[in-house]
C-alpha cells in the first residue's frame, strides 16, 4: 500500500505526539513520586491569641499540625461545606421539606471541636446540626437520606433536619436553647458515672439569652460538671445582629462565675487548641467553662431566609474572601509544602463523588412505612402498643 507524502507527515507527527504524551505522563509520575516524598510531615502554625474571661492562663498560641491530620481536616471540612450545598439544590427541588438550617462557612468549628475532644466524650447542639452529625460518625449517606425522609436515613428517615444522632451525640435539637439543660445533664451523668469524659454544649448567639442557659450555668458551677458551654456566635441568630439583641455581645463572660474563652471560630486550628484546652480543665475537675467562637454562615438561618435582608452581599463576599475556615487551611498547607495543588484537587473530586453517590441514593430509597411510624421509642424493650389519633387506633412499637 502506497502512502502520499502528505498522509506520511500526518502519521509521523500522530506517532510523534503519542510518545511525547507518554514520556510526559511518565514525568510527571517521577515528578508526583518526588514531591510526595519530600512533602512537610508536621508544621507549627502561629493561631490567634484566645481572650480569656476568670482565667491564669490560656490556650497556645501555637498549633503543630501533621499532614495527615491537615488531609483529613481539610477532607472533613469540604464533606461538610459539599452536603450542605447539596442540601440547598435538593431542598430548593422540594425534595427535603420542613425546616432546613445549613452551616456551610461554619466548618471549622464542627471540625476544630471533634479535633479536640476524644470519640468518647458527648456532644450536643441546636438544630444547624449537619457537621456536627458528620464529625461525630454518621456518614453523608444517612444524613441526606434522614434529610429526605427515607428508611436509610440515620433516624430512620422520621427524625429530619433537626433530629439526628449517633453514638455519644444527642441531636440536633429543635426548641431553642433546650439542648443546654439536657448537656449539662450529660455531665453531671459523666461526674456521677465518674468516666473521665466531657460533655460539649452548644447553642447558638440567639438563644444565648434564653434563662434556661443561665440555670444550666449556675447548676453545672455549683455541681463543678466537666461540661464545656459553648456559643456559636454567627453574628445574627435568626436575622437580627447581635449588638441589636444583646445589651452584652461578649458570651464568653456571660457565666460570670465560670470562666470563659473568646475563640476564632473560623481557623480550625485555634478552635482545636481552645476545645483541647477546655476539656483538659473539665477532666481536671475544674469545670465548667464557656466557650464562644466566633464564626460566620453563609446561607440565611434556615431555607427560608434569603440572608441579605440584614446583611448586605459584599458583607458575606468579604468574609467568603478574606475568613473562609477551608481556604484558610489549604493556604497553610500549601504553603508549607504540607500537600500539592493536585493533592487537593483529587481530594475534591473524590468528596463530589461521594456527595453525588449519597444524594443518589437518598433520592431512591424508600420512605418509612406507615407500621414503622412508633418504632425505636424505647431501646431494648418489649414490643407495645401506642394509641393512635384516635382511642379506638391502635399503633405498635418495636425497639
Amino acid at each position: 500500500m502506497l502512502l502520499s507524502v502528505n498522509s506520511m507527515q500526518k502519521m509521523l507527527t500522530i506517532i510523534s505526539n503519542v510518545l511525547k504524551g507518554s514520556a510526559s505522563k511518565n514525568v510527571a509520575r517521577v515528578v508526583a513520586a518526588r514531591t510526595y516524598a519530600d512533602f512537610t510531615a508536621e508544621a507549627t502554625f502561629d493561631v490567634k491569641k484566645c481572650d480569656t474571661h476568670r482565667l491564669d492562663d490560656a490556650p497556645p498560641t501555637k498549633s503543630v499540625l501533621t499532614r495527615e491530620d491537615a488531609l483529613k481536616y481539610y477532607r472533613t471540612m469540604q464533606v461538610i461545606r459539599r452536603m450542605e450545598l447539596k442540601a440547598d439544590q435538593l431542598y430548593k427541588q422540594k425534595i427535603i421539606r420542613g425546616f432546613c438550617h445549613l452551616s456551610d462557612g461554619q466548618e471549622a468549628c464542627a471540625v476544630g471541636i471533634e479535633a479536640g475532644i476524644k470519640p468518647t466524650d458527648h456532644l450536643i447542639t441546636a438544630y444547624r446540626a449537619h457537621g456536627y452529625t458528620y464529625t461525630r460518625g454518621v456518614s453523608v449517606r444517612e444524613i441526606l437520606a434522614e434529610l429526605t425522609g427515607r428508611r436509610g436515613g440515620c433516624a430512620k428517615g422520621k427524625g429530619g433536619s433537626m433530629h439526628m444522632y449517633a453514638n455519644n451525640f444527642y441531636g440536633g435539637n429543635g426548641i431553642v436553647g433546650a439542648q443546654v439543660p439536657l448537656g449539662a445533664g450529660v455531665a453531671l451523668a459523666c461526674k456521677y458515672l465518674d468516666t473521665d469524659q466531657v460533655c460539649a454544649t452548644l447553642y447558638g448567639d440567639g438563644a444565648a439569652n434564653q434563662g434556661q442557659i443561665f440555670e444550666a450555668y449556675n447548676m453545672a458551677s455549683l455541681w463543678k460538671l466537666p461540661c464545656i458551654f459553648i456559643c456559636e456566635n454567627n453574628k445574627y441568630a435568626m436575622g437580627t445582629s447581635v449588638e441589636r439583641s444583646s445589651a452584652s455581645t461578649e458570651y464568653y463572660k456571660r457565666g460570670d462565675f465560670i470562666p470563659g474563652l473568646r475563640v476564632d471560630g473560623m481557623d480550625i486550628l485555634c478552635v482545636k487548641e481552645a476545645t483541647k484546652y477546655a476539656a483538659d480543665l473539665c477532666r481536671a475537675g475544674k469545670g465548667p467553662i464557656v466557650m464562644e467562637l466566633q464564626t460566620y454562615r453563609y446561607h440565611g438561618h434556615s431555607m427560608s431566609d434569603p440572608g441579605v435582608s440584614y446583611r448586605t452581599r459584599e458583607e458575606i463576599q468579604e468574609v467568603r474572601s478574606k475568613s473562609d475556615p477551608i481556604s484558610l487551611l489549604k493556604d497553610r498547607m500549601l504553603a508549607n509544602n504540607m500537600a500539592s495543588v493536585e493533592e487537593l484537587k483529587e481530594i475534591d473530586v473524590q468528596v463530589r463523588k461521594e456527595i453525588e453517590e449519597a444524594a443518589q441514593f437518598a433520592t431512591t430509597d424508600p420512605e418509612p412505612p406507615l407500621e414503622e411510624l412508633c418504632n425505636h421509642i424505647f431501646n431494648n424493650d418489649a414490643p407495645l402498643e401506642v394509641r393512635g389519633t384516635l382511642p379506638w387506633a391502635k399503633l405498635k412499637s418495636i425497639s
